[in-house]
């Protein structure tokens, strides 16, 4: 999707809009915050990195709502099963994410919901 010409630093910050959410484990709203974070410094130098914040910010913010409302459905048990799946489920298509981008490659995230287009 992407040209080949991308630059090293536009694939290494397209590549932190992912790896940044890793925060969220350190600093509450970190996953939020970290991608927020490149994407806002460095969207209008790269048409790449703009791409790779929008998905990586709507996937984070997409999980945190999923996250709620499974603490929430943890009275009725369902909700431990639900956290413990969309836990593996963000490390995993997080890295997954990171990978794509430092290939240079646009990643969509599944079950993620559009709010930066």
């Amino acid at each position: 999707m992407y040209p080949d010409h991308l630059s090293r630093e536009d694939r290494l910050f397209g590549m932190l809009c992912h790896l940044t959410a890793f925060a969220g484990l350190f600093i509450p709203l970190g996953s939020i915050l970290g991608p927020l974070i490149i994407w806002l410094i460095k969207r209008d130098q790269s048409s790449y990195v703009d791409a790779q914040g929008k998905e990586s910010l709507n996937f984070q913010i997409s999980y945190a709502i999923y996250f709620i409302i499974s603490s929430i459905l943890i009275s009725i048990i369902i909700g431990i099963l639900m956290v413990i799946a969309l836990l593996i489920a963000w490390v995993i298509l997080t890295i997954i994410g990171a990978i794509r981008a430092n290939d240079g490659s646009h990643y969509r995230y599944p079950m993620t919901i559009r709010f930066l287009k």
